[in-house]
C-alpha cells in the first residue's frame, strides 16, 4: 500500500511536488500503531505561516519528507483503516494533525474515551497540542458543514482566544484600542470578535482596500483601515499592536507613527511573509513572537484539570453560529484542487469570505 503525499521546498514554498511513498502492511503494523486513511483537511493561510516557521518552530518535524523538503501540517478528519491498538477499532474517525497526504501510521497512546496521542519519536519537540486526536465519530459538532467549520477556525480561533487572554491578563499593555493586521484573516476574524465583545477596548483593522468592505461586514471592527491609510489614525492613542501579517515595513511603520504609545507589538503570523530577521530598533513596545503553546502551559496549570477546554468551548459556542453567515465552503478533491488551491493561498488570492476543505485522494 502506498501513501501520496504533497510536499514543498524548504527554501521555496512556490516549489512542489506529489511523491509516493511506501506504508507498512496493515498485517505488520507494530503494537498500538493504526494505520489512517487521511480523508479531509482544511488548508488556509495559517499553513502557510506553519510552513513559513517551518524550521523554527520544528512543524517540519512532525511528517517527514524527503531532504530538503517538508510536508505542511494541516487540521483535519482521518479514519482508522487498520488497528493494532486494542481500545480503538477500525473505522473510528479521529480529528487532528494530519500531512497533507493520504495516509498517516500514528502509535497511539494515552488512549481515552476522548482521544490519543501519537508517541513517534520524532513528533516529540512540539507543543502537545499537536501530537494530540480527538476520537470524533457520532460527534454531531464534527460533522458535515460543522465539523469543516471545526477544520477550518477552530485550531485558528484558539489562537485567537489565547491571544484576547493574553491581552486582557495584561491590561492591555495600557492600550485603549488594538490593531489588528491582516483584518481579513480568520485567526484575526476571530480574535476580533473576542475583542468586540470587551466594550472598553476599541479595535482597528487593517486591510488591503479590496478586502476593506468584506471586514466592515463582519460587524467586529471599530475601524477599518487600508494599509497605505494607516498614518492617518490619531497618533496620540495607546494602541497594541497584533501582526498577523507579518510586514517588517507595515511593523515599522506603525511603531513610528505611534512611537511610545505602542504598547504592545506581537507577531502571530506570517502571511505576508517579508519579515526581516535584522530589523531596526523601533520606538515603543519591542516587537515579540506570541507563543500560543506557553499560554497554553500557563492557563492550564492555573485553571486546573478542564478549565481551558471550558472557558474556550463557551467562546466556541457564540463565535461559531457566525459562520454560516460570513463564510462559504469550498470542497477540493485530488492532486490538481490541493496544489491549485495551494498555490492561490500562497500567492494571496483567495477571497477573504472562503474557506477551503481538500483532500489528496480523488
Amino acid at each position: 500500500m502506498k501513501s501520496t503525499d504533497f510536499i514543498v521546498a524548504r527554501d521555496d514554498l512556490q516549489h512542489r511536488k506529489f511523491v509516493e511513498r511506501q506504508l507498512p502492511d496493515p498485517a505488520t503494523l507494530p503494537d498500538e500503531a493504526l494505520l489512517i486513511k487521511v480523508d479531509r483537511f482544511a488548508f488556509t493561510a495559517n499553513n502557510i505561516t506553519y510552513a513559513v516557521a517551518g524550521d523554527t518552530l520544528k512543524y517540519w518535524e512532525l511528517f517527514p519528507a524527503p531532504d530538503h523538503f517538508g510536508n505542511i501540517p494541516v487540521w483535519g478528519f482521518g479514519d482508522v483503516i487498520a488497528s493494532r491498538h486494542p481500545g480503538i477499532s477500525e473505522g473510528e474517525r479521529l480529528f487532528g494533525y494530519f500531512p497533507m497526504a493520504t495516509h498517516l501510521v500514528i502509535e497511539a497512546a494515552d488512549v481515552s474515551k476522548r482521544g490519543l496521542r501519537d508517541a513517534a519519536a520524532h513528533r516529540q519537540n512540539v507543543a502537545p497540542v499537536y501530537n494530540a486526536y480527538a476520537r470524533v465519530s457520532g460527534d454531531a459538532a464534527f460533522a458535515d458543514r460543522q465539523g469543516d467549520y471545526q477544520a477550518l477556525l477552530r485550531p485558528l480561533f484558539m489562537l485567537s482566544f489565547l491571544v484576547d487572554d493574553y491581552l486582557e491578563e495584561n491590561a492591555f499593555f495600557g492600550a485603549r484600542s488594538v490593531i489588528l493586521s491582516s483584518a481579513s484573516s480568520k485567526t484575526a476574524f476571530g480574535l476580533a470578535h473576542l475583542l468586540h465583545l470587551r466594550k472598553d477596548i476599541s479595535v482597528i483593522g487593517l486591510t488591503s482596500a479590496g478586502n476593506a468592505a468584506f471586514v466592515r461586514s463582519l460587524g467586529c471592527y471599530d475601524e477599518v483601515v487600508a494599509y497605505d491609510e494607516v498614518t492617518s489614525l490619531p497618533a496620540d492613542r495607546p494602541v497594541a499592536y497584533v501582526d498577523m501579517a507579518g510586514s517588517s515595513d507595515l511593523r515599522e511603520k506603525l511603531h513610528r507613527h505611534f512611537g511610545e504609545g505602542m504598547k504592545y507589538s506581537g507577531r502571530v503570523g506570517l502571511t505576508h511573509r517579508s519579515s526581516s530577521p535584522n530589523e531596526p530598533g523601533l520606538p515603543g513596545a519591542k516587537p515579540a513572537w506570541f507563543f500560543a503553546p506557553d499560554q497554553i502551559r500557563k492557563r492550564a496549570k492555573e485553571w486546573g484539570p478542564g478549565g481551558i477546554d471550558r472557558r474556550f468551548g463557551a467562546a466556541w459556542a457564540g463565535f461559531a453560529p457566525m459562520l454560516d453567515r460570513c463564510l462559504g465552503i469550498v470542497e477540493g478533491r485530488g492532486r490538481a484542487a490541493v496544489e491549485q488551491i495551494y498555490r492561490d493561498t500562497l500567492n494571496g488570492r483567495v477571497p477573504p469570505d472562503q474557506g477551503h476543505i481538500l483532500s489528496v485522494s480523488e
